[in-house]
């Protein structure tokens, strides 16, 4: 009898070992295709808002046309596919292999708006190249300086950047520059919006929340049009299909100051980055290693560089599309790679980038306060993992001060030259800058300050551990 059951248990055994894992097995069409189509609409508001926001404020510093704003939309949704289908299916060593949405960082926009006011687009696309070709070498050693970034810094710089960020949706609101800013019409729009995010994230069942900014632009939209606020009138002007050009704004050009500016972002992007897949992997039952993580970092790179050779940006996981794949429970990551080749498609289609072009701007301004809000509130999460003390709470104070400082007066570097304001002129620069400094001055290299505190008041974690995989002062203890 024992005999008889040894090789069915020897075949369960074998059966189980030799399974596809969920992450590795491709659902029927049927399934895959809506389920990719979730996956963009989760995205896709916050994929078109960086190049509505970069693409406004550089036609109103001159420095774009309006139809220009057609051509930021569409090679940007292009580059994001390819980015999520190599993020996802993978080759040689670039990929996570992991169901990653892929996307441009809110984080690089006001560095960008910066270098993009003072020396003119190819200065950006050339940062962007250099920032990306800098994630790609650091993609290896980066886990050597990660110990650099705990909370206590990256939770300060993302407040940062959405706190620094609010102004432009103000801007917006207020109509931008145009003859009737200020408004009424163009703030109650703005507002309009706003309460429809809301409401839409209140009320409606999950899934559509998930798409809230993206129903708000419409509605909004669609309420403007009453107030004669909507222009169509480049719509027609646009093929139905097309391919972007690589240096649509010339040859790339790489000023000093601009490069560091975006080598800064560059750097919290791969810290950004490194959580997400962490986390991604977490939720689908596959962790991370470290080597796909170097992978991982590895895609974002490269995909960063294809955004400075089609003009578009850097590219990170998107983080609320991690969050639907805790909700929707579908852990394939042919479903995301799917998502991916949906937005190919949608990047050759320039009438779609004219269309949405055509969002009167205090609309825009209005979904895009909530998306600005909701990084900054991202970045007080993360403040959370932080065990306050005075040291601590001094760190995340003065790096908030010194990164908004350029924010709310314009002109407190104007007397400044020019390489200068670009590199701290936007803010954030300035608190990763003050952050990570900080960091050093108070907690050192020994210890991770994740804790704020001294070794008497709270436990530590040695920095190590992020160097060897090892907490050295565990073993300490231990012994």
């Amino acid at each position: 009898m024992n005999s008889s059951i040894a090789p069915n248990t020897a075949t369960i055994q074998a059966t189980s070992s030799t399974a596809v894992h969920p992450v590795d097995q491709i659902p029927p069409m049927k399934r895959l295709v809506p389920l990719a189509f979730q996956h963009v609409l989760a995205m896709y508001a916050g994929a078109v808002a960086v190049p509505l926001v970069l693409g406004g404020a550089m036609i109103q510093a001159g420095q774009m046309k309006p139809s220009d704003l057609p051509y930021l939309i569409t090679a940007d949704l292009l580059v994001a596919g390819i980015a999520t289908f190599l993020q996802c299916v993978g080759f040689l060593c670039l990929g996570a292999r992991l169901p990653i949405v892929q996307g441009c960082t809110f984080t690089a926009v006001p560095p960008m708006i910066i270098i993009g006011t003072n020396y003119g687009p190819a200065a950006i696309y050339g940062s962007v190249l250099a920032c990306g070709l800098f994630m790609f070498l650091m993609a290896p050693i980066f886990a050597r300086i990660l110990w650099m970034f705990p909370p206590l810094v990256t939770g300060s710089f993302i407040t940062c950047v959405g706190l620094s960020l609010i102004p432009v949706a103000a801007t917006n609101i207020a109509g931008g520059h145009a003859e009737d800013a200020g408004s009424i019409t163009n703030v109650s729009l703005g507002i309009f919006t706003l309460i429809v995010v809301l409401l839409v994230e209140r009320f409606a069942h999950v899934a559509i929340a998930r798409a809230s900014v993206l129903i708000g632009l419409a509605v909004g939209t669609i309420a403007a049009a009453f107030f004669g606020k909507v222009d169509l009138s480049g719509v027609s002007d646009e093929r139905w299909i097309g391919v972007a050009t690589p240096f649509h704004f010339g040859t790339p050009e790489f000023p000093i100051s601009a490069v560091i500016a975006l080598i800064l972002v560059g750097l919290v992007t791969l810290v950004e980055a490194t959580g997400d897949f962490l986390a991604a992997g977490e939720i689908v039952g596959k962790n991370a290693t470290p080597r796909q993580i170097a992978d991982g970092l590895r895609a974002d790179g490269l995909s960063t560089m294809l955004g400075g050779v089609f003009n578009t940006f850097p590219y990170t996981a998107f983080a609320q599309n991690i969050g639907l794949l805790a909700m929707s429970r579908v852990r394939s990551r042919y479903v995301v790679a799917g998502a991916g080749v949906i937005l190919i498609v949608l990047g050759l289609i320039p009438k779609l980038g004219a269309i949405i072009a055509a969002i009167p701007t205090p609309v825009l301004g209005g979904a895009t306060g909530a998306l600005f809000g909701m990084i900054a509130a991202s970045g007080i999460r993360t403040l959370t993992k932080v065990h306050m003390n005075e040291k601590s709470v001094l760190i995340i104070a003065v790096s908030l001060t010194m990164g908004l400082l350029p924010v709310m007066d314009n002109s407190l570097f104007s007397q400044f030259p020019t390489w200068f304001g670009t590199v701290f002129n936007s803010g954030i620069t300035t608190a990763a800058f003050t952050a990570i400094t900080l960091n050093l001055l108070f907690f050192g290299t020994k210890r991770v300050p994740e804790n704020g505190g001294t070794a008497e008041e709270t436990p530590t974690t040695d920095a190590n551990i992020y160097k060897t995989g090892t907490d050295t002062s565990i073993s300490a203890q231990e012994h």
